[in-house]
């Protein structure tokens, strides 16, 4: 993740991914909520809907005889770079069918080319950063456990913190903003 210079921490890089099919969604307030009360201080912050950055669908060529995986050109490129320049990855994204929305899964299928584009040491720079969740659903807490796990076991797999999910409860939008308990968490959500 980013460098720390000797005695000094470099400050935290907050990369939000918001992979919504509905701009200014529940799970978009809520983030943005949290991160207008409880950024640490000096934190950055970074947005990025994924579909305004649309990345093409993935092909597994690990064992392809052309060496596989090329160099991440376009849509690709933007989100590989700032992905490295962020000390804290947040998936701002509604609970589809159990689990992340499309958008977000493709992106994380990616990794598995960025682990091996040369010089871009993916997977050493990722290590001890933090991964995190803030999510909308309409349904009970514990079915968001699948969305949850894939997140933990990506982190763990990259040597990464997990941060812990945020869960709102919301259908139309604006709901989540009548979730009283979620929005007094979102207070100190980042802080933590």
């Amino acid at each position: 993740m980013s460098e720390q210079h000797a005695g000094t921490e470099a400050p935290r890089s907050f990369l939000f991914l918001n992979a919504s099919s509905r701009p200014g969604g529940n799970s978009e307030q809520l983030a943005r909520i949290a991160a207008g009360a409880s950024l640490p201080a000096g934190a950055e912050q970074r947005w990025l809907r994924l579909s305004e950055h649309p990345l093409p669908l993935f092909e597994d060529r690990r064992h392809a005889d052309d060496g596989g995986f090329g160099e991440p050109v376009g849509h690709e490129r933007t989100l590989l770079d700032a992905t490295l320049a962020a000390t804290d990855v947040v998936f701002v994204a509604p609970l589809y069918w159990y689990s992340l929305p499309t958008s977000a899964k493709l992106y994380l299928d990616h990794w598995s080319a960025w682990l091996r584009v040369p010089g871009a040491d993916f997977r050493a720079r990722m290590a001890g950063g933090t991964v995190w969740a803030v999510t909308a659903l309409a349904t009970e807490p514990d079915k968001a456990d699948p969305l949850i796990g894939t997140l933990r076991l990506c982190a763990d797999y990259m040597g990464m913190r997990w941060g812990g999910a945020l869960l709102g409860n919301g259908t139309r939008p604006g709901d989540v903003l009548k979730d009283e308990p979620v929005l007094a968490a979102a207070e100190s959500f980042f802080a933590g």
